[in-house]
């Protein structure tokens, strides 16, 4: 399935070039995959349990209070000379992942099955440098050790919460990177999960590239790939049902040149697409893409790292 798509309007609005994580991020996400856990048949469980999580994530952040937390001029110097204000670099070892992970098993506590409380268990035994070892696996996207894999979600899902609690108390969006930072978000520096078509009166038709771990939204402009910025070879790939009719508002947006995809959302198709979770629900594209060889995921959604 192709679709063409054109650059945003010009002159009409003057969309936000950078937009920070709503407070209502996870709960909307939470939301979402409880409604796909009940179309996607085949991922049903899991995602109705990062449906789960997604509600704890919601929790953690309206309830709890981690045990480090910046001075409010600790960004400035960063935000001044365009530098990402929470670089993974840079806080992976400050930023409070320990507490935020304790606040998130606990309110998953009385949610889980039989199932996963094995993970939660588990997770609760770490030592410090197990956890250092488990966060560093996961901002460098390595699946890490077979025995710890299963644990990866949640330790990704508290690390999201410590990164958009940062987010959310910087005094201000930073600028939009520049050419050549173009892919990495202007917040933490991380590649981005996907890209998100939005809807709202003052950006819609716009695409945004989404960050997977602090939820930052900065402005692409259409029909450009993400990472190579070329735009002569674009092409998008969809799942489709036996009558041809889209299974999700999910595309893969291929690039020819560098031979990379990221996902694009259409909220254009589906007001309710959010995407994390419609990236999650939709991992049956990116198996067909990597048995087709031909392309590569250059999305990082950290709550899903895949093996190789």
């Amino acid at each position: 399935m192709s679709h063409a798509y054109g650059n945003a309007p010009v002159g009409i609005m003057d969309p936000p070039s950078v937009v920070l994580p709503e407070a209502g991020l996870f709960a909307e996400r939470a939301q979402r995959l409880k409604g796909l856990s009940e179309t996607v048949e085949p991922l049903s469980d899991f995602l109705a349990f990062m449906g789960q999580v997604a509600h704890a994530q919601h929790r953690v952040l309206e309830t709890s209070t981690p045990t480090w937390l910046p001075e409010p001029d600790a960004f400035d110097m960063a935000l001044k000379h365009g530098m990402p204000p929470l670089g993974i670099d840079a806080l992976k070892r400050d930023i409070d992942v320990k507490s935020e992970l304790a606040a998130l098993l606990d309110a998953l506590e009385l949610h889980v099955g039989d199932a996963q409380r094995p993970l939660l268990d588990q997770l609760r035994g770490l030592e410090a440098n197990e956890l250092q070892s488990l966060i560093e696996d996961i901002l460098d996207r390595h699946p890490g050790d077979p025995s710890r894999r299963g644990v990866m979600p949640l330790v990704a899902a508290a690390m999201q919460v410590a990164w958009v609690r940062m987010a959310q108390r910087l005094p201000r969006a930073p600028e939009r990177p520049e050419s050549e930072a173009r892919a990495l978000c202007p917040c933490c520096g991380s590649a981005p999960s996907s890209s998100i078509i939005q809807i709202e009166q003052e950006r819609s038709g716009v695409r945004y590239l989404v960050c997977g771990l602090c939820a930052t939204q900065w402005y692409l402009e259409r029909s450009k790939c993400s990472v190579c910025d070329q735009s002569g070879k674009i092409s998008y790939l969809g799942l489709e049902d036996e009558a041809g009719e889209q299974l999700l508002p999910v595309q893969a947006e291929t690039c020819g040149d560098c031979h990379s995809y990221l996902k694009i959302v259409l909220r254009e198709s589906d007001a309710q697409a959010e995407p994390i979770a419609d990236d999650l629900a939709s991992l049956a594209l990116d198996l067909l893409l990597a048995e087709e060889g031909e392309f590569q995921r250059s999305g990082y959604n950290p709550l899903f790292i895949a093996e190789g």
